[in-house]
């Protein structure tokens, strides 16, 4: 980023500080992965997803969605990359995605609400 000076010096040389700072790109990809929480149902489809692999008409039955609501919070957990699926005949399956930011995400949640994974 350069040499940066403040137009005011409050005495915190922040301007060091600012040369590490991650560009607005990289704080939208945690703007992007903060948007999953900002719906209940979505959280609950995705934290079940860290537990199991299911179909959309499994997974409706668990949460008491209709499959179109479903598949509506799938599509945007996919394209957050926080989820994965595969297909097996007719059949789509869904699961968490193995990467850290899901794994960190599903701590979270559990550490937010206070729950425990079903294998603990």
């Amino acid at each position: 980023m350069g040499e940066h000076r403040l137009p005011h010096d409050h005495g915190q040389s922040i301007e060091r500080e600012l040369e590490h700072m991650p560009s607005v790109d990289q704080f939208q990809i945690a703007a992007d992965l903060f948007k999953q929480l900002g719906d209940g149902s979505r959280i609950r489809i995705f934290w079940l997803l860290c537990h199991c692999e299911e179909c959309v008409i499994n997974l409706s039955s668990m949460v008491e969605m209709s499959s179109p609501a479903v598949s509506h919070h799938l599509k945007q957990l996919k394209a957050a990359r926080l989820i994965v699926s595969r297909r097996e005949g007719k059949e789509v399956y869904y699961r968490a995605a193995g990467t850290p930011q899901a794994q960190l995400l599903h701590r979270m949640i559990e550490e937010l609400v206070e729950i425990a994974c079903p294998s603990a």
